[in-house]
């Protein structure tokens, strides 16, 4: 199995939503973005939305985001992984990215959407027990997977659940 990393958050100091992956999948990796796989719903998700145009650079598209209160980063900031499903991790390799540091920096998140289970299941076992009260009582919300793997969701369910979180109704 590699060894791989994750990025660094996409966000500023005024971001009020933080979006959580697990692992950015071998396209995102080697393309150097979130969400860089053509079938993943999460850029379409965020155009209907948001109106961030998904054909933008992905400058532009982060720029959006951000503008919008929005921060994205994953669970894991390293794991081993043959291939880019959640269920190709190694359980024992994990190593969960810095939460407590980036919510001191980032005061103003309120809420917290898991993209798909893993993302939730790993903050809850990894990160939730290391959490001040104050950061460990953010709102947190299970969405589905934006992979094209989670087959079982419509784009038409996914973007009610998403916009739902996303708008906070």
């Amino acid at each position: 199995m590699t060894r791989i990393h994750g990025f660094p958050p996409l966000s500023d100091h005024r971001a009020e939503l933080l979006i959580l992956g697990s692992m950015p999948g071998k396209a995102s990796l080697q393309a150097g973005q979130y969400y860089a796989f053509p079938r993943n719903a999460f850029w379409p998700i965020m155009q209907t939305v948001y109106g961030i145009d998904r054909q933008a650079s992905y400058a532009q598209r982060c720029a959006g985001l951000v503008a919008q209160g929005i921060a994205v980063w994953d669970v894991l900031g390293s794991c081993l992984r043959n291939g880019s499903l959640d269920a190709d991790i190694d359980p024992a390799s994990i190593v969960a990215n810095d939460f407590a540091s980036f919510l001191r920096r980032h005061p103003a998140v309120r809420r917290i959407g898991f993209n798909g289970a893993m993302a939730q299941k790993t903050f809850a076992r990894e990160v939730q027990p290391t959490l001040s009260v104050p950061h460990a009582a953010i709102r947190q919300v299970r969405l589905p997977s934006t992979s094209p793997a989670n087959a079982s969701f419509s784009f038409e369910r996914k973007l009610a659940a998403w916009r739902e979180f996303l708008c906070g109704c």
